[in-house]
Formats: structure tokens, sequence, C-alpha cells
């Protein structure tokens, strides 16, 4: 900086060294730690179903949504425009623009119903997919939910350089030196609205990532939750790998928690590390019976060295032998007719010890706490484990239920989960993103593409790491992609008959190829033949149906059942969801209360989404009282009087929504009604998207 000040000192022009003084005072108060990117990038979205009109912030259709105008005047079928510098006019016809949002505008949003899916008629959860720009779907989200949030899960784009993404509505690809700055941009607005939606005194944001932004996205999370606690775990996503040139083929993944408040991790059984050496016996808690350890060897432990005799007919256990002096050759025992003898021998063939001496062995065979591993007939080896003091204890105590026992009268136990805590590095078969995830995909969807989808097992262990003691949690994704984290909140609810609710919100984006060949045939996001191509209503949508009526997109059973359970994925599950695109009103036309229709489906959602959202014709009514939807609606305060004689009849319907003018006359009411949440319409919508604006 003392360079630049005396530079500055240099300058003639005392206006120009006065004002680039000041700039430079604002760089030297800028934060000197930290990660440092630019944060002043704008970001601009389409709005490809607002009608073009006088005062429009509009864009060209072919060209980029940042270089936008505003429409003057419309004659014709021609618009009249103004470019963002206020230089220049230029004329286009209608039909060539979009309608655009610039970053930090006011909007008006509300839901527009496009599909839904009922297989639980009996049950009042209903999830929810939201097509639109998440950072729109965050702003709504935030007047919905606001510190309501039990639990995060994202997995944005990795900005990989492979055109995965957009910025301004155009891909960003490897050869853009602003990549890294624009990826940063993108996430520190959409992840400042989602820390609202954070209930600040227990929640937990997930986020995955691999190693091209890991070291940037883990400084952006510090710096927006440095209240909070955060870790980083390695999970491998690809056991075969991805070949990096000249580099290490990467097999993994990571993934930031961000606990919140009291947050913390709820153990729930496997410490997610894949054991290999003895993977016919339970490891979760038998432990192995042979002696590896640096004091294993026979000749440090010879009392630990004896033979355990098994048929040779059937493999089950008969007996065990006494300890073998140093001196004595194993071979040179005398073996029991039609019997085999198991010594404990490493793999390289070194002699080893048991974990057990002969006594305690026999009184553990007796408990039917020795486990013996899978036998096929010619083998002349059995693996073996026992169960650890401290899990005997556990049995003794009641903690650890015996449900019964197997044929070699080993027991069978209950719940053994209490207490196990995962490790920070993830190493599970179940967690293979192309079996587990782009097979499974497939498998409902033939026609999908779509790169990368994660494992279904991956997302639900990860939920349930968090919301496992939360069975009414309510979850977010707002990346929600290929809708992985849906179908991982049913499995969970199916799992442990939870009643957890899910929000997905994605774009319906098609890729960089696809759009290349839409466009090439002359059309434009907006047009049928784009938009049924989209990832909301190309799959996710279909997914989220075929995942709960459990069948493909042909309607043909979905074959095998959910691992870890015996959950037929043909069953499919009792749930419900509904399919809404992100729409935006006119704010005059709401506070006139011309569009209570269209306002139906957010008031729905902010007392709760209970219940099928209701629907009504154009006539707006002067009240709505939806006990099953636990909410109701005055929206002429002349019948005030009907209105609550009507809502004591219906107790159940503790989210009241009135409209009025008067702020006083809104207390008033109020107060005379016994109801959990109240709000005043339409100011309270209305102040919220107009204050939201100040507030970033």
């Amino acid at each position: 900086m003392a360079i630049l000040d005396e530079l500055i000192t240099q300058i003639e022009n005392p206006e120009l060294r006065a004002r680039i003084a000041a700039e430079a005072k604002k760089l030297a108060e800028h934060k000197q730690f930290g990660l440092v990117f630019e944060e002043h990038l704008p970001e601009c979205t389409p709005l490809w179903d607002i009608p073009v009109k006088k005062g429009s912030k509009v864009a060209l259709k072919s060209g980029q949504v940042s270089d936008f105008y505003t429409v003057l005047k419309i004659e014709d079928g021609v618009a009249m425009c103004l470019n963002k510098d206020k230089s220049a006019t230029a004329e286009f016809k209608v039909e060539e623009l979009v309608s655009i949002a610039e970053f930090g505008e006011a909007i008006y949003p509300y839901l527009k119903p496009v599909d839904s899916v009922c297989n639980a008629p009996d049950s009042d959860l209903w999830h929810t997919l939201i097509e639109a720009d998440n950072y729109h779907g965050l702003q709504l989200l935030e007047y919905l939910y606001a510190g309501k949030v039990d639990c995060i899960y994202i997995d944005p784009p990795y900005n990989t350089g492979a055109r995965d993404w957009k910025y301004n509505n155009d891909y960003v690809d490897g050869s853009d030196q602003y990549r890294h700055s624009k990826w940063l941009s993108m996430m520190q607005k959409r992840l400042r609205l989602a820390k609202k939606l954070l209930n600040p005194s227990d929640s937990v944001l997930i986020v995955t990532i691999d190693e091209k932004e890991y070291l940037h996205l883990g400084c952006l999370l510090e710096e927006m939750f440095p209240e909070a606690r955060m870790q980083m775990i390695s999970s491998v996503i690809s056991p075969r790998g991805a070949m990096r040139k000249d580099m290490f083929t990467r097999v993994e993944e990571y993934i930031f928690f961000i606990f919140i408040g009291t947050a913390s991790v709820v153990p729930f059984g496997p410490d997610m590390l894949q054991f290999t050496d003895y993977e016919n016996v339970d490891i979760k808690v038998w432990a192995q019976m042979i002696r590896t350890s640096a004091n294993g060897p026979r000749s440090k432990r010879p009392n630990l060295f004896y033979p355990v005799f098994f048929s040779k007919l059937n493999g089950k256990y008969v007996g065990v032998g006494n300890p073998l002096p140093s001196s004595m050759n194993r071979n040179d025992i005398t073996v029991p007719d039609d019997c085999f003898a198991v010594f404990p021998i490493r793999r390289d063939g070194m002699e080893v010890s048991w974990a057990l001496q002969t006594e305690t062995f026999k009184k553990k065979i007796e408990k039917g706490y020795i486990k013996f591993g899978k036998w096929n007939p010619g083998d002349m080896t059995r693996a073996m484990a026992h169960l650890q003091s401290g899990t005997m204890k556990r049995i003794e105590n009641g903690e650890i239920e015996i449900l019964g026992r197997d044929d070699e009268g080993t027991v069978i136990l209950g719940d053994t989960s209490k207490g196990k805590r995962p490790s920070s590095v993830w190493n599970m078969q179940s967690h293979d993103a192309g079996s587990k995830g782009k097979n499974l995909l497939t498998a409902m969807l033939p026609y999908s593409d779509f790169a990368y989808p994660k494992s279904l097992y991956a997302v639900r262990d990860s939920l349930k790491f968090i919301v496992a003691n939360k069975p009414d949690a309510l979850i977010v994704d707002f990346f929600a992609g290929s809708g992985t984290t849906l179908h991982a909140v049913n499995l969970l609810n199916a799992e442990d008959g939870g009643h957890r609710r899910c929000i997905m919100v994605t774009n319906n984006e098609v890729s960089d190829a696809e759009a290349k060949e839409l466009a090439a045939k002359g059309y434009h996001p907006g047009d049928e033949e784009w938009e049924k191509l989209g990832i909301a209503r190309y799959v996710n949508w279909p997914r989220t149906v075929c995942s709960i009526e459990g069948h493909d997109v042909n309607g043909h059973p979905l074959k095998g059942s959910y691992l870890g359970s015996d959950i037929p994925m043909a069953d499919g599950f009792k749930a419900n969801a509904v399919y809404f695109k992100l729409g935006f009103l006119d704010k005059n036309a709401v506070a006139l209360g011309r569009q209570f229709k269209e306002m139906l489906p957010t008031l729905w959602m902010k007392a709760g989404a209970i219940g099928r959202c209701p629907v009504i014709d154009d006539h707006t009514p002067d009240m709505l009282i939806l006990p099953e939807n636990r909410f109701a609606v005055l929206t002429d305060e002349k019948q005030y009087i009907e209105f609550a004689d009507k809502l004591k009849e219906h107790p159940e319907a503790d989210t009241v929504f009135i409209v009025t003018d008067s702020e006083a006359g809104y207390r008033d009411m109020i107060a005379g009604l016994k109801v959990k949440e109240s709000y005043q319409l339409y100011r309270d919508y209305l102040d919220n998207f107009r204050i939201s604006t100040v507030r970033r």
C-alpha cells in the first residue's frame, strides 16, 4: 500500500487523485486475512414465464443475460429499449426478448402447481420440489421457514472446468480466468440465504465437494459460519477411481459438516471404514480371534497357541485342544477323527496367537459368544471372532438384547449400534456412486444420462447421522439435481417410521451439449421442446414419482430391495410429493388482492405443507377454513366474527392469515383468536421481499 500511496501523490489532477485515494483507502480497510475473491460480479436470472412489457428489464434470448436493457415502449410487437449504461437505444422484436431479474432486485415469488404424486392418501406428509433458480428459491424459503430448518444437504457444482454449471446464464469452462471467483460469488450469495434458514440453536449444513474447490469452500464456510463447528469427511465414492493425467487416481470426495448450536453426530452403527480381513464375520461388535499385533507371534504368547477342531463333514465346531509347547510342531498333534485343526496362522504363514486363553474360549463358546465365519466344503480353515468384555457387559445390563441363536449356538443380537461413532474417513461399498447412484437412477429412468448422481446410501447415511433422532426434521436441498436427497429421506422414513419432510429446489437446465443442439434447431429456454428435457422435468420429478410408486418410467416394477433393509423397491414409499414451478407476481396486483389463487400454495407451505395443497377457482372467497391443512385465511375483515366462530370449531387450524391494511385492526383480530401462528396479508409477504433486498 505504501507504493500505491506514493504513486497516488504523483497524480496531477486533484479530483482524480482524491477519488483514487478514497478507493485505495477502502481497499486498505478491506479484510487482510481469509478468502479474497471478486464479490462484485453481477448475477442476473432470466424469467422465462414473465411477459415483456413497458418498464421491464430484458435481455436477448440469444445473447448474454447480463447485457440487459430497459423497455421504453412497445409498438406492433417491437420493443424500443435503452441499454443498461443508458447510452443508446435499440429496437428488438418482443419475441426475441426475455425478462430478467438483477441480483438484489425485489421479486415477489409464487408457486405454480405442475404435478403431484400421492402414494399415502392417509398421510398429511407432503414433500415438495420447486423448479427455480435456487437463489430465488432460497428467497422464498427464507420467507417461509427462516430459522426452522433442521438440516440442509447440498451437492453444488464442483467447478471442474467441464462446463458443468452456469453463471449469468452462460456455462463456465476451464479457460475462464474468473472461474473460481464466479463460483465463490455464486456460493456465497446462496449460503448467506441458507444460513438464515437453519435453526440457530440446533441444525447442520452438509456440503459435498471435490478437490477442485474444497480449499476455497472450506475457507468460505469458516468465514460465513464463525460460530459453528466444522469437520470435513473424506468419502470414497468410486473405488475404481477417476483418472487424473500424470497424477494420482481420485477415488474420494469431501463432505463438510457445519454443526450449529447444540447439533451433534448421532451414532447409529458402522464406523464407515470397510474391513476385508474377516469379511464374513460381523465386525460391528465381534473382535478377531487371531492376534496380529506386536505381541501376536507364537514365541511371545505360547500359551495362546492351541488348535480349534472342526468337523470335516459340516465344518462345525467340535472342541479345543491344549496349548502347544514352543518346541512342538503343530503338525505333530493328534486330531480327532473326521476333524481338522485350525491354528492362529497369518496369511503369510507366520504362526501367531489367539486372543483368548483356552478356558476363556470354552466359557464364551458355552454362552454363544464365539462366532464363526463362512465354511466351504473342502476348506480346512474357518474364521473366528468373539464378543469383547464391553459388549458382554451391555448384554448383561440389558442394553443389547439376545434375539436368538444360530445353528451353531452363536447369539443373535438386537440393536448393537448404541454409542458407535463414525470415523472421518468413509469407505463403504454402498457409497459407490456408480453401482448405488448411476445404476439405481438408470433402473428407474433408462433414458437418463445424468452425470454423477450421488449414491442413495451415501446421502441416506449423511442425513441419518444428523436427523436419526429427529423424526419430524425439515430437510432442504437447493442443489437438488437428480433428486437423491428426497429419495434418501423417504428411505430413512421407511426404515425408522419417521415423518421427515424434504424440500428440493432445482433449476430446469439442460446440458451444454443439449443446449447447443436445441439452439441449432431454433429453440430457446421457455419453449416446450427445451423445457421438457430440463433436469427438473426430465430427471428429478420422474425419479421422485418412480421411487415413491415403486416402478420405472415405463411402469415396470423396480427389482430388488434397498440395502440394509428388507424393503422391496417395488413397494415404493408411503409418501406424497408436489411439484411447483416458481413464478413471479406483480406486487400491485398482490396488494389489491387480485392474486390470492396464486398465493395459496405459498400460504400452504408457510403453514407447514400439511395435507394436499388446496386448490380454488378464480373467485377469492371471504374466508377459507382448512382443518386438513391446519390453517385458515380471512380475506374480508368484515367477516371476522363469523370467521372467529368457525375457527373455534376447528382448533387444529392453528395458523391464520388475515388480509387487512390496518396493523392495529390486525392486532385486535389476532388477540381474539387462539392460534399458534398468525400473519398479516399482504403486508407480511410484500414487506419481506421488499426489505430483504435492502438487507443483502
